[in-house]
């Protein structure tokens, strides 16, 4: 199905075609020199020591809860049990890994008007228990980093932060994904730049870095400099070196396409960002303060990964008349992320207890919706948007 207004759409022209072209004439396809390349200028752009490429945000997920669990500083290294907090609103892959390692998930509301945590809440949750907080950074929205780290105070816990929708985002002058041990991003078709599929981790711990390193390729040792954190120091000889493994890693590695593409988006992620703001600004402009619609209230500077629309308390409006309106103007539309995720059916697997109620999430889940921003010019689609 087409739409006049679709929630997301491609920022590639001739120089990504031009880059793929030179891989294909390379002839050398896995990761390689343009991948490299792409993790570097990555890294400098967020402001990180390290950065590592994957195949997906998802994977990007996994590994950054993977490496907390071989790390050599204890303050730092996860157990099985282990507490973590999360928020109810958010992408289904940023659960699983936690499910998988065997961490026991403490879902905390959210803010119906920010839509990430609700700080009072939040600080209510933390217990000596606590041992990790994953913030995630919703629609572009960041966190209040200053609350966060606040309520963490010299408590040993670990902040990571799932910012796959908001590359660009900033907070006190500083990139978020930048704020925990480790941010993970997402290059996928509908985020902020694309790589056809990709993810990024950034993180300026050197071990984790090499962590990541192994087990982002079956957890051998290839991948690792000489003298690293992994194994200690790597043998001279490349034959006994070649599979040699030391953690149970995966395969997530990323195409060299995906990194050449990654280059040439990454040229133009600041005026990506620059036209999502201008036309937040308008969308704000627009529809502040609308008797019947809650729009999302922003944190230090948003990269407005999409625009949120929920129906107001006691308004007489209903999600389903707003669905209806919006698809007649020809907007595409979804549930705001994955809406309350508790309520998935999924959720039969994870052997939660004493489920606190969540009362905005699920607010939010049964009443919101979010259309989509882009690096264009979006006046037609706010003008017809503030119209109905």
């Amino acid at each position: 199905m087409s739409f006049k207004f679709p929630l997301a759409s491609s920022s590639w022209d001739k120089k990504e075609y031009a880059a793929m072209q030179r891989v294909i004439d390379s002839d050398i396809f896995t990761m390689g020199v343009n991948v490299k390349e792409f993790e570097k200028q990555f890294a400098k752009y967020v402001g990180s020591n390290y950065c590592i490429m994957v195949n997906s945000g998802s994977s990007a997920n996994l590994l950054m809860i993977a490496s907390l669990f071989y790390c050599s500083n204890s303050s730092l290294r996860l157990e099985r049990g282990d507490e973590v907090i999360v928020p109810p609103v958010s992408w289904s892959t940023t659960y699983y890994p936690l499910l998988q390692y065997g961490l026991k998930l403490r879902f905390v509301d959210i803010d119906v008007e920010t839509l990430n945590y609700d700080l009072d809440q939040l600080e209510e949750a933390v217990t000596e228990r606590t041992r990790l907080i994953v913030a995630v950074n919703l629609l572009g929205n960041p966190n209040d980093y200053v609350e966060i780290n606040k309520i963490i105070g010299q408590k040993d816990i670990i902040l990571v932060e799932d910012n796959c929708e908001a590359m660009g985002a900033e907070f006190s002058e500083r990139k978020t994904g930048t704020f925990g041990l480790m941010g993970s991003f997402s290059t996928f078709f509908s985020h902020h730049i694309s790589t056809m599929e990709g993810g990024l981790i950034v993180t300026n711990d050197e071990e984790l870095y090499h962590i990541l390193l192994s087990l982002r390729a079956h957890g051998w040792t290839r991948d690792l400099p000489k003298n690293n954190y992994v194994c200690g120091e790597k043998s001279d000889d490349p034959f006994k070196e070649s599979f040699r493994f030391v953690l149970p890693g995966y395969n997530v590695r990323p195409l060299e396409l995906s990194g050449s593409i990654g280059l040439e988006q990454l040229k133009k992620l600041p005026c990506i960002i620059d036209s999502r703001r201008e036309n937040a600004r308008l969308f704000v402009k627009a529809l502040d303060g609308h008797p019947d619609i809650l729009i999302q209230s922003e944190i230090g500077k948003s990269s407005w990964f999409g625009f949120s629309l929920v129906v107001r308390p006691g308004s007489p409006f209903t999600r389903e008349k707003l669905l209806g309106l919006l698809s007649q103007r020809g907007f595409e539309t979804r549930p705001i992320v994955a809406g309350n995720f508790i309520n998935n059916e999924v959720i039969k697997y994870f052997e939660l207890k004493d489920l606190p109620e969540l009362k905005n999430a699920g607010y939010v889940g049964s009443n919101g919706l979010f259309i989509g921003n882009h690096h264009f010019s979006m006046d037609e689609a706010i003008e017809s948007l503030a119209s109905i």
